[in-house]
């Protein structure tokens, strides 16, 4: 099997916009601002007013509309527009193989990140850094894809749970889809904690290793569409829900569904 430079010397990785790379630099800039933020996304106006739509969406749950991507960083939170804004620049950069449904693969993305999200919020770990990193969790898929797709059939056939989907892409090219998303994060200069969480989100350490590879890893499971999530919560691998000092019984009673959790109204006019 070769190494993961050899594979993805094999395949055509996305340019990321300047915008995306703008916004990924003040993930590492503990001065970057709400104006820092703001002045990046209004260089490109599709994206504004995606996002304008987004924050206007039911989702979001506001109270009342906004008007202006200021006021819906101001409304919404920097952090939580700007991961937001990358998820829309990640999801419109990648070109689709015809056998994997592009809205399908991200409504999953997205409620593998919601549940990321809610999980770090219960252990205070950033919650938007969660969102993010559990939104990039299948890209290491669209490589495979490229790269091989002729075994997209068998690491897609039902039942297929993400632990499964793991497994048979390490069968498949020697590598999963977390371990091949960390080499691109680190390629697209993603902070080292994303880069490290994907590479860690399928076999998760239960002690030390990566608190956010380990929710991830929760909410790739809890994001199962063959499992209802209040169900597939009481399955959670005990070590690493232990390790994280997650409490099931408060966490049931306040879990959102996977319906909730997911808006691909961003996606729909996009080219697939």
């Amino acid at each position: 099997m070769p190494d993961i430079a050899t594979l993805l010397q094999s395949v055509k990785l996305p340019v990321m916009p300047e915008v995306a790379h703008a916004l990924i630099g003040t993930l590492r800039d503990d001065d970057a601002d709400i104006s820092t933020v703001t002045r990046i996304i209004e260089k490109d106006p599709g994206l504004t007013t995606t996002l304008l739509r987004m924050a206007n969406s039911a989702i979001f749950g506001l109270s009342r509309s906004v008007n202006s991507l200021e006021n819906a960083v101001s409304v919404v939170g920097m952090a939580h527009i700007r991961a937001r804004a990358l998820s829309i620049c990640l999801a419109n950069a990648f070109t689709f193989p015809p056998n994997l449904d592009r809205l399908d693969f991200w409504r999953s993305s997205m409620v593998c990140a919601g549940y990321a999200k809610w999980l770090a919020n219960s252990i205070a770990i950033d919650e938007q850094q969660a969102w993010l990193t559990g939104m990039m969790l299948r890209l290491g898929e669209l490589v495979i894809a490229q790269r091989m797709p002729e075994a997209l059939t068998y690491i897609e056939s039902l039942p297929c749970s993400p632990v499964t989907r793991w497994t048979r892409e390490r069968e498949s090219v020697g590598f999963d889809e977390g371990q091949i998303g960390a080499e691109i994060a680190r390629r697209w200069d993603f902070p080292d904690v994303v880069c490290l969480a994907l590479q860690a989100s399928s076999i998760p350490m239960p002690n030390g290793g990566s608190p956010l590879g380990a929710i991830v890893h929760l909410a790739a499971l809890l994001s199962n569409p063959e499992t209802p999530p209040t169900q597939a919560l009481g399955t959670l691998p005990f070590p690493v829900v232990q390790a994280l000092g997650l409490n099931l019984e408060k966490l049931q009673m306040n879990m959102p569904s996977a319906e909730s959790l997911s808006d691909i109204s961003m996606l729909q006019a996009q080219p697939g």
